[in-house]
């Protein structure tokens, strides 16, 4: 039986996240280069050093058995702490990061997040930048699995460790909207959960994959449109595929010249208080992450990230 230590490398487990995420061993073999046959004795090789299962062979797709999930789970985990660890080396050496990978809710708006992209990169900084948009505890997850070294949109109720820190990003107001032509654009009062529940809602996904899943506003037995974002969202109700609630920001221009309602709701207002978050790594943060927590500092820049294009960030 081979040894654990010698399979169990960062390749091993690299191999693994490739196999689910493309969700077959040939698609995988072409994303990393290898033969298909390649991988599955690679996998043999893995599964005979650990005494376990890890793909159900009787499924035509690379399906994880329990334990195969498991693997993934924790071997994820262990490639992001290799990363940081990276990451750390290379700081210690010339202060600014390898990389700083930032996770962005879909109640923070792009406007103001491109401007300050730009005027980071205006500082020509050997800093790799990622942009990670996610939704609800994805956003999150990303900060607490350390995939992100800040998370922009997270909700005030998480609970954080020692080595996260949270601070006040503003109050985020979600209001229901349907198109013109839409039925419920002609019922002239305040709309029950009846009257709703009645008609499509548009959803936009959770995109945690390790955290229990939000569904919000949805109602027993409603039919549901699920998209992965939130301007796909938006495109969906000024079609009048469904009806929804959406930050206020992201629908004001649509409302303004008609081409949404807005319609009061029979229930207490929408008003998320939001965050953000960082993770804290050694005493002195990397140049780049102190740059974006100093621009996060200031209160204009933070109004414009949830009030859209209409304010300037303060840079």
């Amino acid at each position: 039986m081979p040894d654990r230590r010698n399979v169990l490398t960062p390749d091993a487990l690299v191999m693994m996240d490739t196999i689910e995420r493309t969700g077959s061993f040939a698609a995988a073999a072409r994303d990393l280069g290898k033969v298909p046959s390649a991988l599955t004795y690679s996998v043999r090789q893995l599964e005979e050093a650990l005494d376990v299962l890890l793909f159900d062979r009787r499924s035509r797709q690379a399906k994880l058995t329990a334990a195969g999930s498991e693997l993934l789970v924790e071997g994820r985990r262990l490639l992001a702490q290799m990363d940081a660890v990276a990451n750390r080396v290379q700081r210690v050496a010339s202060g600014w990061e390898t990389q700083l990978t930032i996770a962005v809710d879909g109640v923070v708006a792009q406007g103001p997040l491109f401007d300050l992209m730009q005027a980071f990169y205006e500082l020509s900084p050997p800093t790799r930048l990622k942009v990670r948009h996610e939704i609800l505890n994805g956003t999150w997850e990303a900060l607490a699995t350390g995939q992100a070294d800040i998370a922009l949109g997270v909700k005030a109720d998480r609970t954080h460790t020692t080595d996260i820190r949270v601070e006040a990003l503003g109050r985020s107001t979600f209001v229901f909207v349907v198109a013109p032509h839409h039925p419920l654009a002609r019922i002239d009062r305040p709309l029950t959960p009846a009257d709703i529940a009645e008609h499509r809602i548009v959803a936009v996904a959770d995109t945690s994959r390790g955290l229990d899943t939000l569904t919000i506003g949805i109602l027993p037995g409603q039919d549901v449109l699920t998209l992965a974002t939130m301007p796909a969202k938006r495109e969906a109700l000024l079609r009048g595929l469904g009806c929804g609630f959406l930050p206020e920001p992201l629908v004001r221009a649509a409302i303004s010249t008609g081409r949404l309602v807005q319609k009061d709701v029979d229930q207490p207002a929408r008003i998320t208080d939001i965050c953000y978050a960082w993770r804290q790594q050694g005493a002195q943060p990397g140049k780049a992450q102190a740059w974006w927590l100093q621009q996060l500092s200031h209160e204009h820049t933070r109004l414009a990230l949830l009030n859209g294009p209409s304010l300037s960030v303060d840079l």
